[in-house]
């Protein structure tokens, strides 16, 4: 008995030093409670303590218990009062909930969850927003019409625009390369013959003896018509030849 005694002391300090002026003890013929126990009311209300009452006038509610003598291993008693604006059916139904709640936390202190419990219910049916069968119905923005400026397009005027975007086009375009990409001529295609006239192929062979351990010797390729023009290119080196012997 005295180990009960001592924790529902210590459960009534807590809770009178958490909810200071909002607990006080009241005589057990106030409570609606058939005990001669201490019983204890607390008042609650679905708003926050800086919540401004002049602009809404808010529900109020009354939660006593009482310790019995074996509590936390048995339910306190309980009791719920309209303070203010709460209906009898929704009382009746507060109380079923906090009995069921008090029973499935049989084994500890409780009335603390109890009352977090009973604050949670009176702010979800007699908060600000609370007991509305239908939230209201917001009205969707209508959609902006987009009403088009300046003149009408045509065939006529998209024709003459492109033409004028292209010629600017490429008039950048020109500006970006360099003079000697528009003046020099193309480098015509070279056949057999023109290739060994012109010596390149002296030239070709002397770079390319520095990289032979590094990379493999490419194979050039010449014009369908190289084949054709070997025996003339032989002869016309003979006679080279033959006229440097004579001089």
């Amino acid at each position: 008995m005295a180990d009960y005694e001592q924790e529902q002391e210590m459960e009534v300090e807590a809770l009178q030093a958490i909810l200071m002026d909002d607990i006080q003890e009241i005589d057990p013929s106030e409570s609606g409670i058939a005990t001669t126990a201490r019983c204890f009311q607390i008042l609650l209300s679905p708003q926050d303590d800086d919540f401004d009452e002049s602009a809404y006038v808010p529900v109020q509610l009354a939660l006593i218990f009482a310790h019995t003598e074996k509590y936390p291993d048995e339910p306190p008693l309980l009791n719920v009062k309209s303070v203010r604006g709460i209906k009898p059916d929704d009382l009746a139904s507060l109380k079923e909930k906090l009995d069921q709640e008090a029973t499935e936390n049989l084994g500890m202190a409780m009335v603390y969850t109890l009352i977090s419990s009973a604050k949670e219910w009176l702010s979800e049916k007699y908060g600000k927003n609370g007991g509305d069968d239908e939230p209201e119905e917001t009205e969707e923005p209508e959609e902006e019409v987009i009403v088009p400026h300046g003149e009408a397009v045509t065939v006529e005027s998209f024709l003459a625009w492109r033409e004028r975007f292209e010629a600017e086009l490429a008039l950048q375009r020109a500006k970006l390369m360099p003079d000697s990409a528009l003046t020099a001529p193309k480098e015509k295609k070279l056949t057999g013959r023109q290739y060994f006239e012109s010596g390149r192929h002296t030239v070709k062979g002397a770079s390319t003896v520095a990289d032979e351990d590094e990379e493999e010797e490419e194979d050039i390729e010449f014009d369908d018509d190289f084949e054709d023009d070997e025996e003339d290119m032989l002869e016309h080196y003979l006679a080279e030849q033959s006229g440097k012997s004579t001089a």
